[in-house]
């Protein structure tokens, strides 16, 4: 690599590639290919090109960069392979001038089917081979190895267990894998959602149909592999951890290992694996189940330390608890603080239903909040005024982003609490009525 040129640096993240979790991961990255926010980089959108809101991820995902991340990407639009020859040779011209390529959530299978026949897959390989960057997440991290899962075909539409060819970038890196994000996936709750909503069964089939060379590399929610193809060195950073699994026996890299790739190819051969500034060493032969216990050097208060789902859970405690002591101001505090994290974790692009449960939790405490000043509060308009104000903030980004839904509860949930709405053409104000009876 001459002096001029960027390092090749290859990250692939399992999830959360918009949330404050991996900002830091983002920056880093960035950081070394120049200075933000002057960093070329460039939005790959094929992976959800398919969804009516594509047009909608893509700006959240620009916004995302811009505002929490420091640096701005353009869109590489390529969202079929039937596009004209203008906006395909614009989006091929945008891939080449880029620093650091981006691609995320949608579907693998999807994306697979319009980069083939493209200069796509070559793109992105010349980038790894030679200089620049690559970040893959979620469905686009699923499409970097030999072997891709068609998650939607198999978990939603019951298709058999199978396996599609995938870009195989890895290949060439010296990493014959099939690459697995979201492998500590838990959304099911009462099914088996791990290794990216295949669970340990499907997942076991799918194994067994490899060829004897290729192992899984999956890589959990909130957590980056990144691989500085220069020095031939891997850290994993983020919440979670990374796992070398081969025929059912796994080696598990906690946050905070710095190991070299020829190590996750050793801990595939069964062979134990330093795992240099992590808490302890890769385990061969641990459950094939990855577990973020053990991450190192995670401060836990720490911007961004948290999933969405651990941060509204403490944020709720703190209300319950300020409700049991009879402190309404710091109940008041603790709702304005689950807003706050509401609007940083606005702009994840996972279709995880935690964004809509953190909602949902804002809205039960504002119910609570309306009641207590119904029913005894001394000044109850100055009690739950800040709430209301801050509630009434959430009613209006959802009305700018057409979510009439989500801004209708709102609406009828302070109603049901006493809480009156008027709208008029210079804003909204409010009042104190008598609560809804229930029943």
């Amino acid at each position: 690599m001459s002096a001029s040129s960027p390092p090749r640096i290859l990250t692939i993240m399992g999830s959360g590639e918009t949330t404050p979790t991996m900002a830091r991961v983002h920056r880093s990255v960035l950081d070394r290919l120049g200075e933000r926010p002057k960093v070329a980089a460039a939005l790959l959108d094929t992976p959800y090109g398919f969804q009516e809101n594509a047009e909608d991820i893509s700006e959240r995902t620009l916004e995302y960069f811009r505002d929490t991340v420091g640096n701005v990407f353009t869109v590489a639009t390529f969202r079929s392979n039937e596009v004209d020859s203008l906006v395909r040779e614009t989006a091929l011209a945008r891939l080449r001038e880029a620093r650091l390529v981006f691609a995320g959530p949608g579907s693998p299978s999807y994306a697979l089917r319009q980069w083939s026949g493209t200069e796509i897959p070559r793109l992105l390989a010349s980038k790894l081979a030679e200089a620049g960057a690559v970040t893959m997440a979620s469905a686009a991290a699923l499409t970097l190895g030999r072997f891709t899962i068609p998650v939607y075909e198999i978990y939603k539409a019951g298709d058999a267990p199978s396996w599609l060819p995938g870009l195989d970038l890895l290949t060439a890196l010296g990493l014959p894998v099939a690459v697995v994000p979201h492998y500590d996936n838990a959304e099911g709750g009462n099914h088996d959602t791990r290794f990216c909503y295949m669970g340990e069964r499907r997942l076991a089939v799918l194994e067994a149909e490899l060829p004897a060379d290729v192992f899984i590399l999956g890589v959990d929610g909130h957590t980056a592999l990144v691989l500085d193809l220069d020095e031939g060195s891997a850290s994993v950073l983020g919440l979670g951890t990374v796992t070398v699994r081969k025929e059912g026996r796994s080696t598990v890299f906690p946050a905070g290992s710095e190991i070299t790739i020829a190590d996750l190819v050793a801990a595939a051969s069964g062979r134990g694996v330093a795992a240099r500034g992590a808490a302890g060493r890769g385990a061969v032969g641990r459950p094939a189940r990855a577990s973020a216990a053990g991450s190192a050097g995670a401060a836990v208060d720490a911007p961004g330390s948290r999933t969405l789902r651990e941060e509204v859970a403490d944020l709720e405690r703190i209300f319950e608890t300020s409700l049991d002591e009879c402190d309404a101001p710091a109940a008041v505090r603790a709702i304005l603080a689950l807003e706050e994290t509401i609007q940083a974790w606005s702009r994840d692009t996972d279709q995880s239903d935690a964004l809509a449960s953190a909602r949902s939790a804002l809205r039960a405490a504002v119910v609570c909040l309306g009641e207590m000043a119904v029913e005894g509060s001394r000044d109850p308009a100055a009690l739950v005024g800040p709430f209301v104000d801050a509630l009434l903030a959430e009613r209006v980004r959802a009305r700018e982003a057409r979510d009439w839904s989500a801004a209708d509860a709102i609406r009828d949930r302070l109603l049901a609490a006493g809480i009156e709405l008027h709208d008029a053409t210079d804003g909204t104000t409010w009042e104190l009525r008598p609560a809804a009876p229930v029943g």
